[in-house]
């Protein structure tokens, strides 16, 4: 009885071996039926020829799964050849075609793109789906041999594309702005506050106006969009206050001193007499002089304590060094001495240019021993890097300061905002700071050696690009003078 055991299992090694033998040669005819096969399967599906040349690349796939069930099936070997030598060639003429179409279709397939990065599939489906459609269509004509049909139809994608992007990119800019719009229509807010919503209704066309003629500069168009967000609301605001007062649930003298009280708050805050018996202007025009002085004031405030700071570790640093040494100690606290001479030297001559220039035409800061002016007087057309005939009196201050720091480096930065394009917005900075260093060389004789003109385009703004005071402090020319603190 303990023989049969025995026997069977022998039988079932030996069907594992068998079978194994079997697999491993199916392992075998594969590896040499199907090298080529899958070698110019990975040429298709890099050359995208699943979408660019769908025909033959199916044609392709049909062979080859049929190929790998004879195999699978242990069906004759010359039909498993046969398959995987006519996927070969399906696939390698699928790969051609799909290399002609990115080459022949380059420009409608960069509109695809563009226009599925500004999310046309979600936002602009339906326009999406008929450009797919005339994508598919070009593909299909250029994969038969038809040119002409090929062409017609990618001009039709192309533009399809694009207009699906344009939509999707108002949708994602306008679309609130238009809600808002349609919420104060419904409201009748018109009827009460007609010039706000006004405002905003064309201050949105003038962000569709944008869009339509450089979509991808999208800066001003948010801006202007943000802008009528603001006004569209306000003008709801307005129409509720308008209302009130129409019903009278308030009276005008009620809304005036609810208004007045907002003033009077912030007054309070500013320890300014909120003096109003003939209006708000007095009060206004205290309270934006009392803002300024405090900036200002800051601003002196900060400067000093970096100064001190940078003083005294400096001082601390150089004594300690000293207190190690013995010998040639008195050499180098003279040279110590005679440094904090020149920065002492620098900040008297930083009071002696800061009292040149108003407050419209520059502002004068340091920044440790750098002396920047910051010209908000120099402007210059929109687009234009000429410098105006009216700037040249403002220059001439300029030309007297530098010459309180002789010997000086000086460094000319332009700046713009952030409207417009990166690249021109770079080479616009570039060409007016090198218009200013021109200026400089010629008119006031300053050897090129020391002056540097370098362009920041939009990259260092110091206010707001959301506003047009903002953007306007933004548009500036700033001239960093460096000090020599070895000149007597």
């Amino acid at each position: 009885m303990a023989a049969k055991p025995a026997f069977a299992f022998r039988i079932l090694i030996l069907t594992l071996l068998l079978g194994g033998a079997a697999a491993f040669a199916q392992d075998e005819l594969r590896a040499t039926f199907f090298k080529e096969a899958d070698a110019a399967k990975a040429a298709a599906d890099a050359a995208n020829a699943e979408m660019l040349a769908p025909r033959n690349y199916e044609r392709g796939m049909s062979e080859y799964r049929s190929a790998e069930v004879a195999l699978e099936r242990g069906r004759n070997i010359e039909t498993v050849r046969s398959n995987a030598a006519d996927a070969t060639r399906f696939f390698k003429t699928a790969t051609a075609a799909a290399e002609l179409a990115s080459t022949k279709l380059a420009q409608v397939m960069k509109s695809r793109q563009d226009a599925a990065n500004a999310r046309a599939p979600e936002l602009s489906p339906e326009i999406w789906q008929e450009a797919q459609d005339k994508f598919g269509d070009a593909i299909r004509l250029l994969e038969r041999g038809d040119l002409k049909g090929t062409t017609r139809r990618e001009v039709e994608a192309t533009s399809l594309y694009r207009d699906a992007e344009l939509v999707a990119i108002k949708a994602q800019y306008l679309s609130e702005t238009r809600q808002l719009l349609a919420d104060a229509d419904r409201a009748r807010v018109g009827r009460y506050a007609p010039i706000t919503l006004n405002r905003a209704k064309q201050l949105l066309a003038n962000a569709e106006r944008e869009l339509n003629e450089n979509r991808y500069d999208t800066d001003l168009p948010r801006s202007l969009a943000k802008q009528a967000n603001y006004e569209a609301k306000h003008a709801i605001y307005l129409s509720e206050v308008v209302r009130k007062v129409r019903d009278k649930d308030l009276t005008p003298e009620q809304l005036i001193l609810n208004w007045e009280a907002a003033l009077r708050e912030v007054a309070g805050a500013a320890d300014v007499q909120p003096d109003m018996e003939n209006g708000p202007d007095k009060l206004t025009g205290e309270l934006v002089a009392y803002i300024t002085h405090a900036d200002n004031e800051i601003q002196a405030l900060t400067q000093e304590k970096q100064e001190n700071e940078t003083r005294l570790a400096e001082m601390e640093e150089e004594i300690a060094a000293l207190d190690e040494r013995l010998g040639g100690a008195t050499e180098e606290r003279a040279a110590l001495v005679q440094r904090l001479e020149a920065q002492a030297r620098v900040k008297e001559q930083f009071e002696q240019v800061e009292k040149m220039f108003t407050a419209e035409e520059a502002r004068v800061f340091r920044e440790g021993n750098n002396i920047i002016l910051r010209m908000v007087g120099l402007t210059f057309d929109s687009g234009d890097a000429q410098i105006r005939q009216d700037k040249f009196d403002l220059l001439a201050k300029v030309e007297r300061a530098i010459d309180v720091f002789p010997r000086s480096e000086l460094i000319i930065e332009g700046h713009t905002d952030s409207f417009g394009g990166d690249d021109a917005n770079q080479k616009l900075s570039q060409q007016r700071a090198e218009s200013v260093q021109k200026y400089m060389v010629n008119a006031m004789r300053i050897p090129t050696y020391r002056l540097i003109a370098t362009g920041y385009g939009e990259t260092r703004p110091i206010a707001s690009n959301e506003t047009d005071s903002g953007r306007q402090r933004n548009r500036r020319i700033d001239i960093v003078i460096r000090p020599n603190l070895d000149q007597g």
